[in-house]
């Protein structure tokens, strides 16, 4: 019997439509994983940020920074396991969690429970910091030509590593 345990998930950078990751949610959704639930908006401000490689950053700072545009996906726990990979969860790159949203077209009148990918509490802020509290509304088209996926970036490089250089290196 398929698991029918869903997930609602919303994503602001690599995994949306168009970008880089979108590969993994097409993947998602041809084996019936993933629903395109349509476009949505954060209900509070949170930063975005784009990092090292052009990987975009969502900071667990709500009150701060932009109401952010994305797309809301319903995910199963098959599914849910790929995405986690994906982010990096097990190494302490992202943490997945809650986050209210609303469809873009209807202004906040329905809040939606979900959970996102956070920047990890071990850097999140000390990056929103290092990029002098300025961050996105959007992670658009031309921010996503600046991304560098896993496989092209240097061969041994550690994103963990290079996210804590950046962000304490004082330049």
């Amino acid at each position: 019997m398929a698991e029918v345990t869903k997930a609602l998930i919303f994503t602001y950078g690599t995994l949306k439509r168009g970008h880089g990751n979108h590969y993994l949610i097409e993947d998602l959704i041809c084996k019936k994983d993933a629903i395109f639930m349509g476009a949505h908006v954060t209900h509070q401000p949170h930063p975005l940020v784009i990092g090292p490689y052009g990987i975009p950053y969502l900071i667990n700072l709500p009150g701060h920074g932009h109401r952010v545009k994305g797309e809301l996906y319903s995910v199963s726990t098959r599914g849910l396991a790929r995405l986690d990979e994906l982010e990096g969860i097990s190494i302490g790159h992202y943490e997945r969690l809650p986050i209210q949203v609303y469809e873009e077209d209807h202004k906040g009148d329905a809040l939606v429970a979900a959970e996102a990918y956070f920047a990890h509490r071990s850097f999140g802020e000390r990056l929103w910091e290092k990029k002098g509290k300025v961050g996105l509304n959007e992670f658009g088209e031309e921010d996503g030509k600046g991304y560098v996926s896993k496989n092209e970036r240097p061969q041994g490089s550690n994103i963990i590593n290079e996210l804590t250089s950046f962000c304490n290196n004082p330049s």
